[in-house]
């Protein structure tokens, strides 16, 4: 053991000493991975409908525990044209603590909004009998016993396609508890005789709010929706008279939920 006047002797230099040689090297290595963060840029394509452009927008900002970035977005659709993403930011007081050796990334509800309009197209889809198992056929006869006022001008047994569309930008809503994607569509029933060319039904405008759960896989942010309440709907009709649209909810909430959100997801 040491004599008690070597111990403090030694333990008195180094703490002299050693901030003097270690501060500076410190700040040499944050020096130099500040410089590289400052450079930091990257391009992600978003499938064939745009790409996601991000790099650095103030200097990084480092403590005894972690390394914080703050990065700028750029949203571009296939065409070129930038996408107007908002200038939130959102609280970090109320984020989960941090835990050792883990990255949080922080998203705000706007952006992702931002980045489904970009995506908005790949919500649009075709959905036929063959997409619909356990469900009544979609054939001109289910329809017509739903919907008295046209079943007479239907022909019979004939498949129906859905044609759903989306008529505007999908929202996103973050709360504590859970998330949301809303979906604005238009679905257009499709019947093709078989002598003639495809005529149209009717239309009718849905609502869908669709529960989100987000997760991280192979870096990548994947989401996935799950049809959270009954699909309002309203209908725009081509073709027939006014009818009530209600015995068509139940119907298509179940298309939507067995058939166009397993396809989306």
């Amino acid at each position: 053991m040491r004599p008690k006047v070597m111990s403090k002797f030694l333990d008195g230099t180094l703490q002299k000493v050693l901030p003097g040689l270690l501060c500076p090297a410190v700040d040499a290595v944050l020096n130099l991975v500040n410089a590289k963060f400052t450079t930091l840029t990257s391009e992600i394509p978003l499938g064939t409908a745009g790409t996601l452009q991000y790099a650095l927008l103030n200097p990084p900002v480092t403590n005894e525990t972690f390394v914080e970035l703050d990065l700028k977005t750029i949203l571009h659709q296939k065409e070129g044209n930038e996408v107007d993403l908002p200038t939130d930011q959102p609280s970090l007081g109320s984020l989960p603590p941090k835990r050792d050796a883990a990255t949080q990334l922080i998203l705000s509800a706007n952006f992702l909004t931002a980045e489904l309009s970009v995506l908005q197209a790949s919500f649009n889809l075709n959905i036929s009998n063959n997409m619909v198992l356990g469900l009544p056929p979609l054939v001109t006869t289910m329809f017509g016993a739903l919907i008295p006022e046209i079943s007479r001008v239907l022909p019979p047994s004939q498949p129906v396609v859905i044609e759903v569309q989306e008529a505007k930008a999908p929202v996103v809503t973050i709360t504590r508890e859970k998330s949301f994607v809303q979906l604005f569509s238009t679905a257009e029933f499709w019947v093709s005789p078989s002598d003639s060319a495809p005529e149209s039904l009717f239309v009718l405008d849905v609502h869908s709010n669709l529960e989100a759960q987000f997760a991280v896989a192979e870096e990548k942010l994947r989401l996935s929706l799950a049809l959270q309440s009954g699909c309002g709907a309203t209908g725009i009709l081509h073709h027939f008279s006014v009818f009530q649209e209600l015995p068509l909810k139940g119907v298509l909430a179940d298309v939507i939920h067995e058939a166009y959100v397993p396809s989306i997801n």
